[in-house]
């Protein structure tokens, strides 16, 4: 089981993240640290695209993806530019609680019915979306999701420092996540 751990004193930030981006990013955010301004990005964010979630960070301090549940399938050219072209050694995968990723079979109808209310589609188009896409992009757990998609993204980018967090939509907090 996937351990999640809180970030409420500078303490509490793991070993591994101590004197990299990853410290700074839960310092700003959790810890109240002052907002500097940043010469360049110091690394890559994948996030969901869930608008109940803000990060409070530099101006500068980060490429941010946002993708429905923070997945980050056929967003590779993306990272690679920013990696190659942006000179950032460190992604940052950030799943959230209550993901509507997860319950995505709950918002079948919701979903056809939206797509052709709202975009004009028929509802076979819908349909065939929502079924050739779900499987895609569903899942079942955020922590579990991020842990796994870290992995896959470490597999391609052996060099990159690739660290899964979890933000609460509870408490507005990032958390760290160990495996």
């Amino acid at each position: 089981m996937p351990e999640i751990i809180p970030v409420n004193f500078r303490s509490d930030i793991l070993p591994e993240y101590r004197g990299t981006s990853v410290e700074s990013l839960l310092e700003y955010h959790n810890l109240g640290r002052a907002i500097g301004t940043m010469p360049a990005p110091q690394m890559l964010i994948g996030m969901c695209m869930d608008s109940r979630k803000s990060l409070r960070i530099p101006n500068d301090f980060a490429f941010v993806l946002r993708t429905a549940g923070a997945n980050m399938r056929d967003n590779e050219f993306r990272i690679s530019y920013a990696i190659a072209v942006g000179g950032v050694r460190t992604i940052v995968l950030i799943a959230h609680t209550d993901c509507g990723m997860a319950r995505l079979e709950q918002s079948r109808e919701k979903f056809i019915e939206g797509l052709m209310g709202a975009a004009g589609w028929d509802e076979s188009r819908a349909v065939k979306h929502f079924e050739e896409s779900a499987p895609k992009f569903g899942m079942r757990d955020e922590v579990e999701f991020v842990l796994r998609e870290a992995a896959r993204l470490r597999a391609i980018y052996p060099r990159i420092n690739v660290v899964p967090l979890l933000y609460r939509v509870e408490d507005d907090l990032l958390y760290q996540l160990k495996a």
